[in-house]
């Protein structure tokens, strides 16, 4: 059985959106348009989720993943716990699984990791405790579900027929736990062409056997496509002399107008963030009547309070200010 799942085909965690169907994805995107309208509401709150706590158990720096987890979180109305794990028993030794044990004895419901180790979520999830829920916020190459989850919920709210759509992913692909994350949500939404661009150093290896289209020239790869997906360089993550430089990249695979007038004319530019203006995207290009960057911020909120709500939330009865649950 997936581990992901119960016995009923609900969520029980949520580590990678790599075998979810498109019914499910799509059940989490409309739950995810409930909440949308608890942002615009006075008291930006509904009581889903009272008397829960979500531990946002962070290995790895963030700031807006772990700031909109944890807004999802208190707008449903649990109780948020950050863990600094810098300063935390981790740095003395402790290991994973004596955390995880310290922290579910003291009755959590759901933990958000992020970790800069591929695979660190599911092992949270196979050792979790019955009825404790797992989010994967993040690890190492693998996987960010809910980035991809946001991100194909903003393209939908756009381009509401994935059957139609070229999307072009551009960028460090090699690094990206969000390029892996994406193609499988698209994949299994019928997006029918699917592009990768990228110099070849920035390629994973099996890259064909992901089921896209490979580009190493950008105009080529942007040529006719409805959403363009800019990827952050992640610097971090690389070994070795992988690119000459960051001028180099931006001339070769940064945003530009010029590059942009090779898409659609009404073409989505989106980008996960943080944004290196004048390495991945110029500046103002990032701001374009286009680019829905500040809307997949916004998503982001409602999509994680979605995946909250779908696997610790009552599904008999619809929160405050939003309609019921599917």
């Amino acid at each position: 059985m997936d581990a992901q799942l119960d016995q009923h085909g609900r969520l029980r965690h949520l580590l990678t959106t790599e075998g979810l169907d498109g019914r499910l994805i799509a059940e989490i995107l409309d739950t995810a348009e409930t909440f949308l309208p608890v942002t615009d509401q006075a008291v930006k709150k509904v009581p889903l989720l009272r008397g829960r706590t979500v531990v946002n158990l962070f290995f790895e720096a963030s700031t807006r993943t772990r700031t909109t987890f944890e807004l999802a979180a208190k707008r449903l109305s649990a109780d948020v716990l950050n863990l600094q794990v810098s300063t935390s028993s981790t740095s003395k030794g402790e290991t994973l699984l004596d955390t995880l044990e310290t922290l579910q004895a003291m009755q959590v419901d759901m933990f958000v990791v992020r970790h800069q180790a591929s695979g660190a979520a599911h092992f949270f999830a196979r050792h979790a405790a019955p009825g404790v829920a797992v989010l994967n916020a993040g690890d190492g190459r693998h996987a960010h579900p809910t980035q991809a989850l946001l991100d194909v919920f903003t393209i939908r709210r756009h381009r509401p027929d994935f059957s139609a759509l070229r999307v072009a992913i551009v960028g460090d692909i090699l690094h990206s736990r969000v390029a892996r994350s994406e193609i499988h949500a698209l994949h299994a939404l019928g997006v029918p062409e699917i592009r990768v661009v990228g110099p070849r150093t920035l390629l994973p290896a099996a890259v064909d056997t992901l089921g896209v289209h490979v580009f190493h020239d950008l105009e080529r790869g942007l040529d006719g496509v409805d959403v363009i997906i800019m990827l952050r360089l992640q610097r971090e993550r690389m070994e070795g002399a992988l690119l000459p430089g960051a001028e180099e990249y931006f001339l070769n695979y940064g945003l530009t107008e010029r590059a942009l007038r090779y898409a659609r004319g009404d073409a989505l530019i989106m980008h996960p963030g943080p944004i290196n203006r004048g390495v991945e995207i110029d500046s103002g290009v990032a701001y374009h009547p286009r680019s829905v960057i500040l809307q997949q911020i916004t998503h982001g909120i409602a999509v994680r309070m979605a995946v909250m709500a779908m696997i610790l939330g009552s599904h008999s009865r619809a929160p405050e200010g939003a309609h019921a649950l599917p």
